[in-house]
């Protein structure tokens, strides 16, 4: 695909994201379908999250399935790429809804501190199936909208992520610490299955499918169409950076440990009829809740500045690097649940501006036969970050290295991304007045 002149800096408004679901019927099923299943994936992380901590007593737990829920998207990624390049992606998001459906109710067996190491295969194992969702969800946006449409689409989409949370977050707390970890799992599996009905009800068209060749068992494991993909991504150096963008989020794999540690142990909520895995739970809640508000401002205010101009989008995931930076700073010294979720409201603010914004930029400029290996890389090369960084912050806990210790040492590592975005942006900008001279 050819390189494309800078877009115009039109203002999104409020009005557009309620226009685009009013009349745009298979974003608004899309858009449907992630309410319901996001919403009973919060509940489900917190349940999973708490049941390790109290079961083992380790933080390491929590980053091992931390890990195990990442780590398939990086590995599962080339396979992902090959089938949501040759499959109509509706249907691979169809197919990976019912699995995940059987699959989350098959942690009801987890029963007792000796079944808990059955969590981990059904953890790998449903996460293996959000690797081929995810990246089929994302690289449908731009067949359903038009180009106008795509930043909307995202910017909604990311809002109603942390809307999700917000409520997930909140409600989820109270749901688990009043009813059990069982009525979480029920309705976190409930959610796959009304996604996959949603889905199911969506009608648009897939050139990607048509054009391309029947998919045969032994494409699963040849990688030539992966290394097509990369030599596409190489052609095109403005998918570089956008592609790295969200691999450059180093808070998101510790922010999960760090936030159920401290909730557990430093902001745990007591109170009248709350035991002591509610209060953690709760204490877990009020800072995801933080996390979810900043998600949801950040790309609201941001995307209004940034428009659809692709300079303004690259220099909004810089400045979103920077307010991590920041916030995960604030995090380390603050002294109370409420200061604590308020510089999460910060720190993810940035956070989801640079998820929308290099999500944009992917789909804006990579083309319709490419996209499903795009993203799978996108996707892959984030997980294997958040994985990493996720274990060892837990090890690093388990050492005995405070939670405020690791989270202001996240805030200092997010400098090391930024500086490297910036060195990237500053080469771009002196090869563009070096063109024009």
């Amino acid at each position: 695909m050819d390189p494309q002149p800078e877009r115009g800096t039109s203002s999104i408004s409020l009005r557009s994201y309620a226009v685009l679901i009013r009349t745009n019927r298979n974003f608004r099923r899309l858009w449907i379908a992630q309410i319901v299943s996001e919403i009973g994936d919060w509940f489900y992380t917190l349940s999973i999250y708490t049941l390790l901590l109290q079961l083992t007593g380790h933080a390491g737990s929590v980053a091992l399935a931390l890990v195990l829920q990442v780590i398939p998207q990086t590995l599962a990624g080339p396979t992902s790429g090959v089938v949501n390049d040759r499959l109509k992606r509706k249907h691979v998001m169809i197919a990976a809804d019912l699995i995940r459906f059987v699959i989350v109710l098959a942690m009801l067996l987890v029963r007792s501190p000796a079944l808990v190491w059955l969590v981990y295969p059904l953890l790998l194992a449903e996460t293996t199936m959000a690797a081929f969702f995810e990246p089929a969800r994302s690289a449908v946006i731009p067949n359903i909208t038009a180009a106008e449409e795509v930043l909307v689409a995202n910017t909604l989409s990311s809002a109603t992520w942390s809307v999700n949370l917000l409520i997930g977050a909140s409600v989820g707390g109270v749901v688990a610490a009043l009813l059990g970890r069982d009525a979480a799992f029920v309705l976190n599996a409930l959610s796959f299955l009304a996604s996959a009905m949603l889905i199911g009800g969506m009608h648009f068209r897939e050139p990607h499918a048509e054009a391309a060749a029947g998919l045969r068992l032994r494409d699963l494991v040849d990688f030539s169409p992966v290394m097509e993909g990369i030599s596409y991504i190489r052609s095109h150096p403005a998918l570089v950076p956008a592609v790295f963008a969200k691999a450059g989020e180093l808070m998101v794999g510790p922010s999960w440990v760090i936030f159920t540690v401290m909730g557990a142990r430093e902001f745990a909520v007591h109170g009248r009829g709350i035991d002591s895995a509610g209060g953690a739970m709760l204490g877990m809640s009020i800072l995801l809740g933080g996390r979810g508000l900043g998600a949801l401002v950040g790309p609201l205010i941001s995307a209004r500045w940034a428009g659809q101009n692709d300079h303004r989008l690259r220099l909004g995931i810089l400045f979103g690097y920077i307010t991590i930076a920041v916030g995960y700073g604030l995090i380390g010294v603050s002294r109370t649940v409420w200061m604590a979720a308020a510089c999460a409201t910060l720190a993810h603010a940035g956070g989801s501006t640079v998820w929308v914004f290099s999500t944009t930029l992917l789909q804006l400029r990579t083309d319709d036969r490419f996209r499903g290996r795009v993203f799978s890389a996108d996707l892959g090369l984030a997980s294997f970050t958040f994985a990493t960084t996720a274990y060892l912050c837990g090890r690093f806990l388990d050492l005995g290295i405070s939670a405020r210790t690791m989270a202001t040492g996240t805030g200092f590592f997010m400098l090391l991304p930024a500086s490297l975005l910036g060195w990237v942006l500053y080469r771009s900008s002196m090869n563009r007045v070096a063109a024009t001279e």
